[in-house]
């Protein structure tokens, strides 16, 4: 059950703002959310049980140690990523020639592949070493977050900034990432040079993608310009009822 609650958790915080997020935001103005949801389910499992069977299997050929240094540094490129943020392309917000809930699983599973909730599950699965729980955790994951982008965006751009959510699950990774390599590195590499050294790494890099190179608030974005249509549509619904 741990594990479970383990993968969820940070698959949820992995895809707040993740290009998938995004992309199934912008898909839900297009397909009923049940459509989506579904599409996203069903690419979900198979993308991460792809994940799950390279987890299990680099946890039964690597040791634990390494797996855990591993682990912390990809916590660490994880918080760095989430700083940055994520945005979708034109392509990949395309239409396909099927259905609502093959296009979205369709569109999906190729931009879930290699991205940063798939290496997530990927890292979950080798470190806690038990494959089906970490599927079970990550899909529930996936379709918490999206579900939440879908359903409560709008509540979330006027309430919450996204910059915030993006920075608080940029510094849980981190804390984790950092945790991480203190318990798994050897004591003789940890002293008050290399302790000043990475801390003054990190400081650099948080800046560089979490400022310099972060991309705008592209889930607002996407969710407002939703809202936007609707209410055109409403509105034009209206003058031709009055008419």
């Amino acid at each position: 059950m741990g594990e479970i609650i383990k993968a969820l958790l940070f698959v949820v915080v992995a895809e707040m703002g993740d290009k998938t997020q995004l992309l199934a935001m912008a898909m839900a103005s297009k397909y009923k959310v049940r459509e989506v949801m579904m599409g996203v389910l069903a690419a979900t499992i198979l993308n991460h049980a792809l994940a799950v069977a390279l987890g299990g299997y680099l946890g039964s050929v690597i040791p634990m140690n390494a797996i855990k240094i591993a682990a912390g540094v990809s916590f660490l490129v994880f918080g760095l990523w989430t700083l940055r943020g994520d945005k979708i392309d034109d392509e990949e917000d395309k239409k396909f020639k099927f259905g609502p809930v093959v296009t979205v699983a369709i569109a999906f599973f190729i931009a879930e592949m290699g991205d940063k909730t798939q290496l997530m599950t990927i890292t979950i699965a080798a470190d806690g070493g038990k494959p089906m729980l970490t599927l079970i955790g990550s899909t529930c994951g996936m379709l918490v977050a999206d579900g939440i982008g879908i359903i409560g965006g709008a509540w979330l751009c006027k309430h919450v900034p996204e910059r915030y959510i993006k920075w608080g699950a940029g510094v849980v990774f981190m804390f984790f990432g950092t945790l991480s390599l203190y318990i798994a590195l050897p004591s003789s590499m940890i002293n008050l040079i290399t302790i000043a050294a990475y801390f003054a790494a990190t400081a650099g890099l948080i800046y560089l993608f979490g400022i310099k190179l972060t991309y705008k608030e592209q889930a607002c974005s996407i969710v407002l310009k939703k809202e936007d249509v609707a209410a055109d549509i409403n509105t034009e619904g209206r003058e031709s009822y009055n008419q």
